[in-house]
């Protein structure tokens, strides 16, 4: 990390079906080892099965599902006089959206079905009931942030 100046924000491409940066965002996020028509073939098939279950657009379900994700607050660790302690703060918008992308991402991977497309749709499906791996990894880290309330006046 440079000490001079702060990195540039990349600007985002929107992806080629939906004209959105969040699916293209998703999409990039998915992908591994360069190959992007499999990430998209992914994530489309997954949205499409999404779309299909719960009878609206794709873009709509995937916002829902993604807010049922996104934490609000997490921990970060500050060294106070020799202790460690565990601080709640805000967490900034960009990186709860990434947080969400990539716990929805981690937990779809973890999934028993046989193939990539089913294992996402299900855990989209999930995050948009709210219940599944990825919602309750958003608890967990907003019940410790709970439990740290105290030490929030270490916040720097």
């Amino acid at each position: 990390m440079s000490r001079r100046n702060a990195a540039e924000k990349r600007s985002l491409l929107p992806d080629p079906r939906h004209g959105s940066k969040l699916v293209g965002k998703f999409i990039n996020h998915t992908m591994k080892g360069g190959k992007k028509s499999v990430s998209e073939r992914i994530i489309y098939g997954a949205l499409d099965k999404l779309a299909e279950k719960f009878k609206g657009e794709h873009l709509e379900l995937l916002d829902k599902a993604l807010d049922n994700v996104k934490p609000w607050v997490e921990v970060r660790s500050r060294r106070v006089g020799g202790a460690t302690y565990q601080i709640p703060v805000d967490v900034r918008p960009e990186r709860r959206i990434t947080l969400a992308i990539r716990w929805i991402l981690d937990a779809a991977r973890k999934r028993p079905e046989k193939n990539m497309i089913d294992r996402l749709f299900r855990e989209l499906a999930d995050a948009f009931e709210g219940k599944g791996a990825a919602v309750k990894q958003r608890q967990d880290k907003e019940k410790m942030a709970q439990a740290n309330q105290a030490f929030a006046s270490y916040r720097w």
